[in-house]
């Protein structure tokens, strides 16, 4: 029932049968993989690509992967299996949870990090109750995409993890109060970048008048891009050059024909540019002069640290970790959500004061570079490894 989706390693990668089987097996298990790639599967897969490095063996196993998913595309960092669910709670996932116990004894899988509900709910459970293996809960969110059961069965479930890692305090909080997980297990481990890919020398310069300020996330509700229009209307008022460019995948279509009527309500056709996905986020950012981040919930927005990466100044909403990143005045400024007129008001200051607007932006790379790093991520990830495969007395 499990089969190996083609594993597409780099050249440089050895099979997966010459693979020194001494290590320590990973399995980082998501729920799936669309079409479009959201940040937790990319952290997946920046894992997989990562732990060789830091003595690991790797494999991923997903219950389901759309057939134009970029995992297909490109060559995958280990192993990729596949084990089809439709529900978590028929016969077939029944099977399922044998076909993964047998897994896990012949590829001797010694620790489960899973990501997203099904993953953290289904094969946590049965990872724990029938094999030897540690099991890790990867929360990323402040539980938007839940259900009532998926609330009921955290709850039953909080002592089942060995560890959870959250991307936020906020979601770290979230985790203890809601799921009631105890706080010993709990670990804030911010997402890590590599700020070489990112040069801020690369970046266009360009009058005040005619700034680009961009946003970058899949276009959905919670993302806030209405907010954001509405933002904009304010401030072309006083800026008629600026150019508001929103950079992401259509995952609501019936949302994003409301953002176009609120444009052509707005007056603002040709002044709000919607550039689709986007493949190579570093050059992108070189031609942008401000971030704008307005979604009414997040867990931690990669896409600010992006951002900051490339020196850029940040205006957020003051959601999630959203705070945890962008320092309020010192690398951007904090805005509550839902609050088209705080949000104008934030990009004025900044559009009137180009100084602030760059001191921001370098204090912002100075961060990343402090604190949401590749090598932090990966250095706290690897110790805690340690300790589940060698648990002291």
């Amino acid at each position: 029932m499990i089969t190996q989706l083609t594993p597409n390693l780099p050249p440089s990668s050895p099979p997966a049968s010459q693979a020194d089987v001494t290590l320590p097996h990973v399995l980082l298990v998501v729920d799936q993989f669309g079409k479009t790639l959201g940040g937790g599967e990319r952290i997946v897969l920046k894992l997989a690509a990562k732990l060789p490095a830091y003595g690991y063996r790797v494999s991923i196993l997903t219950f389901a992967v759309h057939p134009q998913s970029p995992l297909l595309q490109a060559p995958a960092p280990c192993p990729v299996y596949s084990l089809p669910l439709q529900r978590t709670y028929d016969l077939t996932a029944i099977r399922g949870a044998f076909a993964l116990r047998r897994f896990l004894k012949q590829q001797n899988i010694r620790i489960v990090q899973t990501f997203f509900e099904s993953s953290d709910i289904w094969a946590g459970f049965f990872t724990k109750t029938l094999s030897s293996a540690s099991l890790i809960w990867s929360r990323r969110d402040m539980g938007i995409l839940r259900t009532g059961k998926h609330h009921a069965a955290y709850r039953l479930m909080a002592g089942l993890p060995d560890k959870v890692f959250t991307v936020s305090e906020l979601v770290r909080q979230y985790t203890i109060d809601t799921d009631h997980v105890a706080p010993s297990k709990v670990q804030t481990i911010y997402n890590g970048l590599d700020l070489a890919d990112f040069n801020p020398a690369a970046q266009t310069h360009r009058p005040t008048a005619q700034w680009v300020i961009a946003t970058v996330g899949n276009i959905r509700h919670i993302k806030g891009n209405d907010i954001l229009i509405r933002a904009a209307a304010l401030v072309i008022a006083r800026y008629p050059n600026v150019t508001f460019q929103i950079t992401g995948e259509v995952l609501e279509p019936a949302y994003m024909e409301s953002l176009d009527q609120l444009i052509h309500k707005l007056n603002l056709t040709g002044r709000i540019l919607f550039t689709g996905g986007c493949n190579d986020l570093p050059t992108l950012l070189a031609n942008v002069d401000l971030f704008v981040l307005p979604s009414r919930s997040e867990g931690f927005s990669n896409a600010i640290i992006e951002a900051m990466a490339a020196a850029l100044p940040v205006v957020a909403t003051d959601v999630g970790g959203n705070a945890e990143a962008v320092q309020h005045g010192t690398t951007g400024l904090i805005v509550p959500p839902q609050n088209p007129e705080a949000l104008a008001t934030a990009i004025l200051t900044l559009l009137d004061n180009p100084p602030l607007a760059r001191e921001m932006g370098t204090a912002g790379r100075q961060l990343v570079l402090e604190k949401f790093t590749t090598e932090a991520m990966m250095r706290q990830t690897t110790n805690i490894y340690a300790t589940l495969l060698h648990p002291q007395p």
